[in-house]
């Protein structure tokens, strides 16, 4: 018998209301990144690999090398996401999902504390390695997988099921495109808003990222509960 814990889990963690709340901070943090750390997109890594390789190709390693270490936090951010849902620490941790948003949280809350102090590559690094963690750890949208830190996969997945939708009048691929437009939307209003707090509030911008984690870790708490009251009320029909 599944426990509330694993039920909460299970259902929180492909919600869309999650993927809302995630889709909102991967925007945020490409507009941080973009407006306070030198017009780069800390989230996705293809830049920094073709610029590596535009770099390379006229004989600029200096220029080069300054796109390897996102690449490589990119790289360890998954690294970490698959530890969390390894057997032996998800016994240990019960909830690599919400382990995840935890890390995540604490990793944003002191860049904020130390953007002040540190290099704007270095910011890059930590924003290049929670966007892996997130992307990583958070993969379903309900039945579906996407993408919360980039938006063209969601795109595409938006469009290919409305075109569905409309030529075959399928309701499950309309679902489909209704949910994949919700995270669409969500990004793109978390890029107006990080846009517009990092011009207003600076570098702790970032910590607005922290404060709507700290509400997808809240999701995860109020299902425990939920199921906690569902599993008292079945017992308390059961027959004595």
């Amino acid at each position: 018998m599944r426990t509330a814990t694993e039920s909460a889990r299970r259902r929180t963690v492909a919600s869309l209301e999650l993927g809302v709340l995630l889709a909102l901070v991967g925007g945020f943090l490409d507009a941080y990144s973009f407006i306070h750390l030198g017009g780069v997109f800390a989230n996705a890594q293809t830049g920094n690999v073709v610029l590596f390789g535009v770099e390379a190709a006229q004989g600029h390693w200096g220029s080069a090398v300054r796109h390897l270490p996102p690449i490589v936090a990119f790289m360890i951010g998954v690294a970490v996401a698959e530890t969390l849902r390894r057997p032996r620490v998800a016994a240990r941790i019960r909830s690599p999902a919400r382990a995840a948003l935890v890390l995540e949280i604490l990793v944003l809350v002191a860049a904020g504390f130390v953007s002040s102090v540190v290099p704007a590559d270095a910011l890059v690094v930590v924003i290049a390695f929670v966007a892996s963690v997130q992307v990583s750890s958070f993969r379903k949208l309900l039945d579906w997988p996407y993408n919360t830190t980039m938006t063209t996969g969601n795109l595409r997945s938006a469009a290919q099921a409305l075109y569905v939708a409309v030529a075959d009048r399928d309701a499950g691929s309309a679902r489909k495109a209704r949910s994949f437009a919700v995270i669409i939307v969500s990004f793109l209003i978390g890029g107006f808003l990080g846009g517009l707090l990092t011009l207003r509030l600076g570098a702790h911008a970032i910590w607005i990222c922290a404060a709507v984690l700290l509400l997808a870790l809240g999701l995860f708490v109020v299902d425990v509960r939920r199921n906690l009251l569902e599993l008292r009320r079945r017992r308390s029909r059961r027959p004595r």
